[in-house]
């Protein structure tokens, strides 16, 4: 299976397939592939007659003092794996080929969308996001892409980009994938130790009891929260950086008594790991 490293290259490749009539699906992914992305490209192949998996660290979504230099990478496996799934092509383009010499453009979802959950923490996250999938848009102007329900606000964002610019793409939202004892499966998830990796099952346990009490009756937002937080307090080697919760899909404001479907959302930190974690919840 090919791996294209230049836009020409990519784009000469998909011009070819659509001459041929087929359809184009794009799995966006910054590597270290595991379980979740082979998820979203086993629904990309099943959709779609060429599925293209995007390689790309970006670079203008971390933060100077995050761990773009140190995110895992290794393209060959990334390659073997998505072949072996059934994609046609992978896409890993250099920093260079995506952010060449003079460029000055940038694609930004304005709001409080962006503002909250991790967009209050990582101001400037979104925007690097938005801008460097506005490009794969359009370099690649795939039929459906495909994001997974962990990195729950970036899907919404992705709506949300896709829908005000009008991008004839449609947006696949697909479940979180854990691990048997329900760490929900991530790249960082290698940056933990042992003690760690056990302790990171504090965010997985803290909403499973979340779900448990407003399955029980439970509405007050308050008191979901404080359990959300006193639960992942207690884990000594857990740093809270959010515990939210928001109405579902918008990500609108919630009353102080819950009702309808609401997104529950954590992120934790464990020394060098940020994790992330959600559930959404259909109150009726």
């Amino acid at each position: 299976m090919p791996v294209y490293q230049t836009v020409k290259e990519m784009t000469g490749a998909l011009a070819a397939a659509r001459r041929g009539g087929l359809s184009i699906g794009l799995v966006p992914t910054m590597g270290a592939l595991h379980e979740g992305h082979a998820s979203l490209i086993r629904a990309a192949c099943a959709e779609n007659d060429y599925v293209v998996v995007s390689v790309f660290v970006n670079p203008t979504q971390f933060a100077p003092a995050e761990d773009l230099s140190a995110y895992p990478r290794d393209l060959e496996k990334d390659r073997r794996l998505a072949e072996a799934i059934g994609a046609r092509a992978v896409f890993a383009p250099s920093v260079e080929e995506m952010y060449p010499e003079g460029d000055s453009t940038w694609v930004e979802v304005g709001g409080r969308l962006t503002g909250l959950l991790c967009g209050r923490s990582r101001p400037t996250h979104f925007r690097g996001v938005t801008t460097v999938m506005t490009k794969f848009f359009n370099i690649i102007r795939p039929d459906r892409t495909y994001f997974g329900q962990k990195d729950g606000q970036q899907a919404q964002v992705m709506r949300r980009l896709l829908t005000d610019l009008f991008l004839p793409v449609e947006l696949k939202i697909l479940p979180i994938v854990r691990e048997k004892d329900d760490l929900a499966l991530s790249s960082r998830n290698i940056y933990l130790s042992e003690d760690e990796r056990r302790a990171a099952l504090v965010l997985s346990r803290s909403l499973k009891e979340a779900r448990g009490r407003l399955e029980n009756g439970e509405r007050s937002r308050a008191a979901i929260l404080d359990g959300l937080k006193n639960a992942v307090q207690s884990e000594p080697l857990a740093v809270l950086d959010y515990a939210e919760i928001y109405n579902f899909p918008d990500l609108g404001e919630t009353g102080a008594e819950l009702s309808g479907q609401v997104f529950i959302g954590l992120a934790v930190k464990f020394s060098r790991a940020r994790l992330i974690d959600n559930i959404v919840v259909d109150l009726g």
